[in-house]
């Protein structure tokens, strides 16, 4: 286990701001014992809390050029045929999978192939489970034309808790299936979209672990099925 670098600077700062307030409270008020201990005891959980959002684990990652893996740490809230308008414009399968805040935040990309398309959307934060969080708030969007043929598209959605989104792609890189592409900081939502034909290998509630979960397989000419 190891500490994410999106949160070294954060978990650095956060430390040093606790020590101080504590070392204050014993000078100044070294009267109150008690109080001093139980604000000391705060401090603790609140930093164990935050520690947490940025542990980065390490994942054998399940790699196959037909299958879509989770993007997230999280749990599948989302399975529908719906309209995705700001790139394909037509049908698609949506795949969503909420990430809680004690979820690992890093975000994976789903399949490997050449990044088609990248836009950042600021926005709004509104819960990650508002019908309109999709569209309305902070996000990025990511079309990856996947080395078995189609292009998959995916969507960091920030949330409520959720108010920065770091992405580390640009139109052009080749992405690898597994690998980072990014971090929502406390967590919020990924959203996939597929061809409508995909199979999906996921149901609704069910967890997945981010680079290891078969979320979907998707319909090629010469796509096997790897599962039998």
């Amino acid at each position: 286990m190891k500490i994410h670098k999106e949160g070294r600077k954060i978990l650095f700062f956060t430390l040093l701001g606790l020590l101080v307030v504590n070392l204050v409270l014993y000078y100044f008020n070294s009267e109150h014992l008690t109080f001093n201990r139980i604000f000391s005891g705060i401090s603790l959980i609140v930093f164990l809390l935050i520690l947490q959002f940025f542990r980065s684990p390490y994942r054998n990652l399940l790699l196959h050029e037909d299958l879509v893996v989770a993007p997230a740490d999280g749990k599948v809230v989302v399975i529908e045929n719906v309209e995705e308008p700001e790139y394909f414009k037509d049908v698609r399968k949506q795949i969503s999978i909420f990430m809680s805040p004690i979820n690992v935040h890093i975000t994976r990309n789903p399949v490997s192939g050449i990044v088609k398309y990248f836009k950042y959307h600021p926005g709004h934060y509104l819960v990650a489970w508002h019908p309109k969080s999709s569209t309305k708030n902070e996000r990025t969007t990511v079309v990856v034309e996947s080395l078995a043929g189609p292009q998959v598209l995916f969507r960091q959605i920030a949330g409520a808790m959720a108010r920065r989104i770091v992405w580390y792609v640009t139109e052009g890189d080749e992405v690898n299936q597994g690998e980072e592409f990014g971090f929502i900081k406390f967590g919020s939502r990924v959203d996939i979209f597929v061809p409508v034909d995909t199979e999906v290998k996921v149901e609704l509630g069910q967890k997945t672990k981010g680079g290891q979960t078969v979320i979907a397989q998707l319909k090629t000419s010469n796509s096997g099925s790897f599962f039998s």
